[in-house]
């Protein structure tokens, strides 16, 4: 055992060395864009002439002019949207507790390349924490997040590290047990609410876990359905994303209410990387908007009702594992639905690989398909951005378009691999047929106890 607690104590320390070199990297990429000489309003001259060339773009640089933030703004408070999509007085277009975090951000920061240091030391702990607790939970396994390089390329593209670590923070907690089932739910639940406000996709993840709770978790000798324990991990999500959103409602609902608007209003254009742009709008034609049934209408209606379809398919052969495993594995169909949502959202942008990683981690799932997965993502994070620097320079983008084009089409091939991938994989903690018991099974490796045999 102690031998087990020392491999595991030293994995994960060289998991987190090498998960702080990569965020420094990272920002050492994205600062390439950030510095003298300044515009008036604090933004880099070079910004524009540099962010395609070079890819050191980030939402975060981008973002310090337009939502009021070089102003210091405090978010949504005042805000608005208007007639032609305009977000006004602090309002951004992410969930509040985004919004807070690029105002704390903000502060102090009166350029854009203060802005990013001053967020980059905001989300660095995140992602050291991710680090911690991804080796914790499969020890040599973390460095698919720590040592692969979509931290170094979207680390501080966009606010994503937080939202990761609630993610992550879910499955931690869950593993813990000695705490009743119950409590672990309501927890995990709470996290997977508070991801919600950061960033949505988390809370999908709360539909499973309330599975899983129903049916006792790993207590496979219970009978009959834990109802009362599904409906509080339910309404623990429910309550913690009404208490952090009421304060924001209350002192602005037009402000609170516009981040979603513009969500809803936003078009699945070229800067969405989606199979609808790549896929469905050529076949509307040159002016697809001037037909009875619009381009943007039809995605309306039809990325959502695949994104819930794919997800009730999810739900559907995670509950027929339960039927012949005993357990219903909720990590693994979380998985699947945030493929089906990657796959049928009507935006895809780079930095949402970080959301994935963390299933490569946790799930047994064959090097051939991560690779292929991290390849494809790396060909299309930089080619896309050299892709729209040549539109912006007028030359020839005809070899950049092939390459975003085909690599958009074989993301999606992947997604679709890994959804089934996903919802059929085992835990990297749990034995394969034929290894035997784990002591880290459903947990941490350092947590599993030799238990009395009686």
């Amino acid at each position: 055992m102690c031998t087990a607690v020392r491999r595991t104590t030293t994995s994960t320390v060289l998991v987190m060395v090498t998960c702080a070199v990569a965020v420094l990297l990272g920002f050492v990429n994205k600062a390439r864009c950030a510095g003298a000489p300044f515009a008036e309003n604090g933004r880099s001259l070079d910004f524009d002439r540099l962010k395609n060339t070079t890819a050191c773009y980030s939402d975060i640089q981008m973002l310090w002019i337009g939502r009021d933030l070089d102003l210091h703004a405090f978010p949504y408070v005042g805000g608005g949207i208007t007639g032609d999509g305009t977000l006004t007085g602090g309002t951004v277009e992410y969930p509040v507790l985004s919004g807070l975090l690029m105002w704390l951000g903000s502060i102090g920061a009166h350029t854009d390349a203060e802005f990013l240091l001053h967020s980059a030391m905001l989300l660095a702990p995140f992602a050291l924490l991710t680090a911690w607790m991804l080796g914790r939970l499969a020890r040599k396994w973390a460095f698919l997040w720590s040592a692969t390089p979509p931290l170094v390329l979207y680390a501080f593209h966009n606010w994503e590290l937080p939202v990761v670590a609630t993610a992550v923070a879910a499955v931690f907690v869950m593993t813990f047990d000695r705490i009743p089932l119950r409590t672990r739910g309501v927890l995990a639940a709470v996290l997977l609410a508070v991801g919600f406000c950061l960033k949505l996709y988390p809370g999908i993840f709360v539909l499973p876990l309330a599975v899983y709770v129903l049916t006792h978790g790993d207590l496979r000798r219970r009978t009959g359905y834990d109802v009362r324990g599904a409906v509080q991990v339910g309404m623990a999500a429910v309550g913690t994303v009404v208490a952090v959103n009421l304060p924001f409602m209350l002192l602005s609902y037009s402000g609170w209410r516009a981040s979603i608007t513009f969500q809803q209003n936003r078009k699945a254009d070229l800067n969405t990387n989606s199979i609808w742009y790549w896929g469905l709008r050529p076949l509307f034609g040159p002016e697809p908007d001037s037909l009875a049934l619009s381009y943007d209408q039809v995605v309306a209606v039809a990325s959502p009702l695949l994104v819930c379809a794919t997800f009730a398919l999810a739900m559907r052969l995670g509950w027929l594992r339960y039927l012949r495993e005993g357990t219903f594995p909720w990590i693994a169909v979380s998985g699947g639905m945030l493929c089906g949502f990657l796959l049928f959202h009507k935006v895809h942008s780079p930095q949402y690989t970080l959301w994935l990683i963390p299933f490569f981690v946790l799930l047994r799932v064959p090097w051939a398909t991560v690779a292929a997965y991290l390849t494809v993502d790396v060909v299309l994070g930089l080619g896309v951005f050299k892709y729209f620097g040549a539109l912006a320079s007028f030359t020839d983008a005809g070899g950049y378009e092939a390459v975003v084009k085909t690599s958009v089409w074989a993301r999606a091939a992947l997604l679709v691999v890994l959804f089934y991938t996903f919802v059929h994989a085992s835990l990297r903690s749990e034995p394969e047929a034929g290894e035997g018991n784990s002591p880290d099974r459903g947990g941490p490796a350092v947590v599993a106890e030799p238990q009395p045999v009686p």
